[in-house]
């Protein structure tokens, strides 16, 4: 490393898969950037979202809380949802805080910026754009359906998922992030709806095709109904190539470790199945396979192992500034 700067890692996603993994990054001396997706529009973030005409607080949320570093009890209150049976029904505390900072500042990056501060967090933390976009998503049958929430619903193949605004800006740190990072992870998260619309905000999907930097793919580990179903490791990245319209993933992390079948049985009544990582399929697609044991299974929830997952990325990471120095 040059300059004795920390190793600048980006990682684009959101849903539940993203604050997995920065909680395992965040105890490595790396200097993390997180950017999140505005196209939820479901539960508390839409209902916030089409209320206050603010982007939707949820998937930043989780994030930050994911980054913070306060005592447990102080990230418990940010993420506490309220269960009574009235307006603030179903909304957490957090999302509220980040929409009523919004109001205060003006700007929701500015919001985020101040919570950052507020929860002493690890990093930084980047929506995708200062504004909300729509997910659409158009089936193989032709139809079309708006909404983020809506898509894995309808139980029909995806053909393609677009943003609407059509014009979106990113915001000018983001693209800085992406230039200056010595690694870029894309993932886990869900393909269409979480991974995707990071990448469709015109600009940041070019600029990391564009990037100096290793790109990563972490592949989920289970399908997912009404979005990935019957999906293979090479498919899901087929489908990110075909939206970017060019071949950009230096690297993909793929899992060897069997998954339980009282599990797999669990999932099946979801329609879900560990996704089968075609190998001879990802070398022909020009990738670096990384394998390892990555599954963490806990109350019978397969989420990915962040401490193992954490330190693959790090060796990565060390060897890509390695070579730069």
């Amino acid at each position: 490393m040059t300059n004795n700067r920390q190793p600048r890692i980006v990682v684009i996603g959101g849903g539940t898969g993203l604050p997995v993994l920065l909680r395992g990054l965040k105890k490595y001396p790396v200097d993390i950037t997180a950017i999140v997706t505005v196209a939820d529009d479901g539960g508390s973030s839409g209902r916030l979202r089409e209320e206050l005409n603010i982007p939707p607080p949820g998937d930043v949320r989780n994030v930050l809380a994911a980054l913070s570093d306060v005592e447990p009890l102080i990230e418990e209150m940010f993420q506490h949802r309220f269960k009574a049976a009235n307006d603030l029904s179903g909304h957490s505390l957090g999302n509220l805080i980040l929409a009523a900072m919004t109001s205060i500042t003006g700007n929701f990056m500015h919001a985020i910026q101040e919570m950052s501060k507020v929860l002493n967090v690890r990093g930084k933390v980047l929506p995708a754009s200062n504004q909300s976009v729509v997910l659409n998503a158009i089936f193989e049958d032709g139809s079309i359906v708006s909404g983020e929430s809506k898509i894995p619903s309808c139980g029909k193949k995806i053909k393609k998922v677009f943003l609407t605004p059509e014009h979106v800006t990113p915001l000018p740190e983001t693209i800085l992030a992406i230039r200056e990072a010595d690694l870029i992870v894309i993932g886990p998260g869900s393909l269409y709806t979480s991974i995707l619309p990071n990448l469709l905000v015109p600009e940041i999907g070019d600029e990391v095709a564009r990037a100096k930097a290793k790109k990563v793919y972490i592949c989920n580990l289970m399908t997912q109904a009404g979005e990935t179903h019957d999906y293979t490791a090479g498919d899901h990245i087929r489908a990110i190539y075909d939206h970017i319209k060019q071949p950009f993933i230096n690297t993909i992390l793929v899992n060897n470790e069997d998954i339980p079948l009282p599990v797999q049985e669990k999932y099946s009544k979801e329609d879900a199945v560990p996704v089968h990582f075609d190998i001879n399929s990802l070398y022909s697609l020009g990738l670096e396979v990384i394998f390892g044991e990555i599954v963490s299974i806990e109350d019978d929830v397969i989420r990915h192992d962040t401490k193992e997952v954490a330190k693959i990325l790090y060796s990565l990471l060390i060897d890509e500034t390695l070579k730069r120095s």
